[in-house]
């Protein structure tokens, strides 16, 4: 494949040929890229906004992570944090960090996932920056959205004996990601060796190209359902769990039974001999929403193929719980990843 270095065409060169083809789909956007700052028009709505920056070596490695698919998580991750304020995601802002490693043929692979992202979700790509970095690949991504005032939600909402509800199954970004490090320790032991993924497609689609759940937030509103709190499981169910309880001063207790998981994340756990009770609590990256709601919205969650009831809110605040399948309550550990520790406490 042709290499053609960034330096051939500078800084606007290179922004001019990632932003060619963007097409504005929010009417919210007046003003997009091609001028100093993007204008958006929140309609008489609430502007809600979000940033995150993954940096390579410490959120992605590069070893198995294709550019294209790179660039759709770092949009998707930023689009989840907007539904968890049970808002609708209309743009996004993407700066970029690039070492002379990569050639403008790699950012338009990278670019390509960010288009797909976007398209998929209908944001506009409103503008960003791109700067020269001394080694790696950073990626900084600034989402925002629209809500009706009223229908906003924080962390801070949950009541005593309200029903904590996850969407989706946990713990497939897990184990998808402990499938990928597998195969790159088999490659570097024997870079002949062709990689065993054929079994784990739903696996590693999860942690490769995972998706922000505005369907959810999107069904929710036509049930008539809004939830007294809310948070995205992007560190670990358990690390969410504790964050939803110390912002509403509310402790919770949940039931190991009742957690979901896909029987291929539980037989794969098994065969990397990790408890998959663990790997739900404490894997990360699902991006799956955690909420509350009221008792009385218990028939609106209850048969919803997209909701599982896992516990309800407990009136101290410091009291967070597991009722284990065999009976027993044990505390309830947050083991999730920590950015500024560059690893998580246990597992992902």
């Amino acid at each position: 494949m042709e290499r053609t270095e960034i330096s051939e065409l500078g800084e606007f060169g290179l922004i001019q040929r990632m932003t060619r083809e963007l097409n504005h789909q929010q009417p919210s956007t007046l003003r997009g890229v091609g001028d100093d700052a993007a204008v958006i028009d929140p309609m008489g709505k609430r502007f809600v906004v979000s940033t995150d920056m993954l940096c390579e070596g410490v959120h992605f490695d590069l070893s198995y992570v294709p550019l294209k698919h790179l660039g759709y998580k770092s949009v998707v991750v930023n689009l989840s944090d907007i539904c968890a304020m049970n808002a609708t995601p209309t743009q996004v802002v993407v700066g970029l960090g690039l070492s002379n490693r990569f050639s403008v043929e790699a950012v338009d692979e990278l670019y390509e996932g960010i288009r797909l992202a976007c398209e998929v979700y209908k944001v506009d790509l409103v503008g960003g920056d791109t700067t020269s970095s001394p080694s790696g690949l950073t990626l900084s991504v600034t989402a925002m959205g629209l809500a009706e005032p009223d229908a906003l939600v924080g962390r801070d909402g949950s009541g005593d004996d309200d029903l904590l509800v996850v969407s989706g199954d946990l713990g497939a970004a897990y184990m998808g990601l402990q499938i990928l490090e597998r195969e790159k320790t088999v490659f570097q032991a024997a870079p002949t060796a062709q990689p065993e993924l054929e079994d784990f497609a739903y696996l590693l689609e999860r942690q490769l190209k995972p998706e922000a759940r505005v369907d959810v937030v999107r069904e929710m509103a036509e049930l008539g359902l809004k939830p007294t709190s809310m948070i995205d499981i992007s560190d670990g169910l358990s690390s969410e769990i504790m964050h939803l309880g110390t912002s509403s001063g509310v402790g919770f207790k949940v039931y190991e039974d009742k957690l979901p998981i896909d029987p291929k994340v539980y037989d794969t756990a098994r065969e990397f001999n990790l408890d998959p009770t663990l790997c739900m609590l404490s894997g990360g990256e699902d991006y799956e929403l955690l909420f509350t709601v009221k008792q009385d919205d218990y028939e609106k969650v209850r048969n919803h193929p997209k909701l599982s009831v896992i516990g309800h809110a407990v009136a101290a605040p410091d009291a967070f719980t597991l009722v284990t399948k065999n009976g027993p309550e044990v505390p309830l550990q947050a083991q999730g990843w920590d950015g500024l520790k560059g690893s998580a406490e246990s597992g992902s």
